[in-house]
């Protein structure tokens, strides 16, 4: 497809925004702008739920009219949307009159087509859920997903004929690989469909909060009627920007799959439009429970991009969690990713290279035969595939084995070492790599792409780009650094402690230190590390008595036989810490523990950070 439709569930406006919000966001805006990069024309929707009694109720609380009170409301999602950098083409709101036009165009439709009809209706109602559940689908007459009681409402509406389309729902279940993404989705939806599937009542009569009901003034459509068709009045159903953009692909939590496959699959059967794509992502998580407005557990994302990096978060949030599994919100992690993946692995890679080009040959490198070792590593095809299959969390791990290569080459290289012509041909082809890999982050992290791009004083491409040897010569010019580190200064229960300058970040009773072993030795031998240059850091190896085996890896940093003979102070019986220590010449000092070690050295150049292997 040359089109291509991408759209979030739109968020109830209900309250402000909260991290899973943000997550389907970030989720949506990846695969949007991967789309875009890959040549097709986009359009990506997203927006907001703005009717139902849950509203009504919050507006009244609030002493405010649902009006403005939703209008309130929208400036904290919008505000979300431009902080963590969503390029949406569309943001939809159920209240605007392109919405309502499309809405009566398709209830009339189903009405000319006989599937609906009036009569009365009695059933237990989740008002957060805006949802009519069987006693069997509740805890005890409680919803399962708000922990609240159920409500029980009669009355008389308007109901469609949804048990007309079980059979064929079932049947795309089972047939249609793309209906509902990832499969393991599906089993829940066809076990329920198990049971008898009632007609679905889809007006309100005690609900004054919504679209009046065609013809019948004394009743609103049921929200979750409206609400979907926001993804076809979005593209102007059934005019041009329809016939070219759908069917589409939704982006949605796992606590609506009901709704987006059963409810909105017989919409559109019964329409006889196309179904769509529905991808469900999972919650994210505090504490092991799911993220909730209504559970009073969230974090407000709008605060969080006040701590920390914007593409941080991103990239914390799309490779820490697989699609469709549900995952923690911490920030140890946060911080742990950012430290040694975006600011040690791609930030000095980026660094390092530039530097080099600046102090040798002002920053111009010409066109020069490519090192074949390099594109060897990089796995596109894998790539694509992943993000094919929605695998984001992969597509990053397989850019980030290729950013991780081209560390591990400069260090078998030994790129610092080299001068004149050779040098500046082993720098072109780091700078590609580096165009590359800019290009192929442009998804995730826009920001830090961008930035790599200015610095390599080109434009961004596209995946047509990502061949070697298509700049004729670079002038770049290093603006800064990347990421810079975080301290760890969130970790509970911080002690700090000094001896001989020491300083321990880890949290250790008055009474542990009687545990500690402190021993003084000198290092008798200094082996290099494979994946050092790597990881970052370097591993000390405890022997007998004495004896410390010192694992040295940043080799363009460290000569052997000057580490040979150095004291090395140990702290043993420590749990995993960060120690430091002061600028003391010839001292290295470590940390050891059962499972960890961490060295740092009075060297200026090198930042370890505290991630340990």
């Amino acid at each position: 497809m040359k089109n291509f439709f991408i759209s979030t569930a739109i968020a109830y406006a209900s309250s402000k925004p909260h991290c899973g919000h943000m997550y389907e966001e970030v989720i949506a805006d990846t695969i949007a702008r991967w789309n875009r990069i890959s040549g097709k024309k986009v359009h990506f929707s997203t927006g907001l739920d703005c009717h139902g009694l849950k509203i009504e109720r919050y507006a009244e609380k609030t002493g405010k009219k649902p009006e403005d009170f939703v209008k309130d409301i929208s400036k904290y999602f919008l505000e979300l949307c431009k902080v963590y950098n969503i390029s949406y083409d569309d943001f939809i709101r159920t209240t605007e009159k392109r919405h309502k036009r499309v809405v009566y165009k398709l209830i009339n439709k189903l009405k000319s087509k006989r599937l609906i009809y009036k009569d009365f209706y009695e059933g237990l109602y989740c008002v957060d859920c805006e949802t009519y559940y069987t006693e069997k689908e509740l805890d005890n007459k409680n919803c399962k997903i708000h922990k609240k009681p159920t409500e029980m409402i009669k009355e008389e509406g308007y109901f469609f004929k949804m048990s007309k389309f079980k059979k064929e729902i079932i049947k795309e279940l089972n047939k249609n690989p793309t209906f509902l993404i990832p499969k393991n989705r599906r089993k829940e939806i066809l076990n329920r469909l198990k049971d008898e599937l009632r007609d679905l009542s889809i007006s309100r009569k005690n609900v004054k909060w919504g679209i009046p009901f065609p013809n019948d003034k004394n009743l609103t459509i049921f929200v979750w009627v409206e609400a979907l068709i926001n993804y076809l009045s979005a593209i102007d159903y059934p005019n041009k920007k329809y016939k070219e953009f759908w069917p589409a692909v939704h982006i949605i939590g796992n606590d609506i799959i009901w709704q987006h496959i059963v409810i909105w699959g017989s919409i559109l059967k019964a329409l006889n439009i196309k179904l769509p794509s529905v991808l469900v992502h999972g919650f994210i998580n505090l504490n092991k429970e799911k993220m909730s407005k209504s559970l009073g557990n969230v974090i407000d994302p709008l605060d969080i991009a006040k701590k920390y990096n914007i593409d941080s978060i991103r990239y914390f949030l799309l490779r820490e969690i697989p699609f469709g599994d549900d995952g923690d919100f911490s920030e140890e992690k946060l911080i742990d990713r950012h430290n040694n993946e975006l600011a040690n692995d791609l930030g000095n890679l980026v660094s390092r290279v530039l530097a080099i080009a600046e102090k040798n040959f002002k920053g111009k490198i010409n066109k020069s035969k490519i090192d074949g070792k390099l594109p060897k590593n990089l796995n596109l095809k894998n790539i694509m595939r992943f993000m094919d299959n929605y695998e984001l969390n992969n597509a990053l791990n397989e850019i980030w084995k290729f950013v991780n290569y081209c560390n591990k080459h400069i260090a078998e290289e030994k790129l610092w070492e080299m001068r004149g012509k050779r040098q500046e041909t082993h720098l072109y082809s780091l700078l590609e790599s580096i165009r590359i890999i800019a290009i192929l982050l442009s998804s995730f992290i826009p920001e830090t792409s961008e930035k790599i791009c200015r610095q390599l004083n080109i434009k961004q491409g596209n995946l047509k780009d990502v061949k070697f040897g298509l700049i004729k010569s670079y002038n770049v010019k290093k603006q800064g650094i990347l990421f810079k580190k975080i301290e760890a200064q969130n970790i509970k229960e911080q002690v700090h402690h000094s001896i001989a300058g020491i300083m321990s970040m880890d949290k250790i009773k008055f009474e542990d230190w009687k545990k500690l072993d402190l021993r003084v030795g000198k290092i008798k031998a200094v082996k290099d590390h494979p994946d050092a240059d790597k990881l970052y850091i370097l591993l000390v190896s405890v022997g007998k008595g004495e004896d410390i085996q010192l694992v040295a890896g940043i080799k363009e940093h460290y000569n052997k036989q000057e580490l040979m003979n150095k004291k090395v102070i140990v702290l043993r019986n420590l749990e995993p810490a960060v120690i430091r220590g002061e600028e003391s010449a010839g001292m290295v000092l470590a940390a050891v523990s059962d499972k960890r070690v961490t060295l740092i050295t009075p060297d200026k150049d090198i930042d370890i950070g505290s991630k340990v292997q």
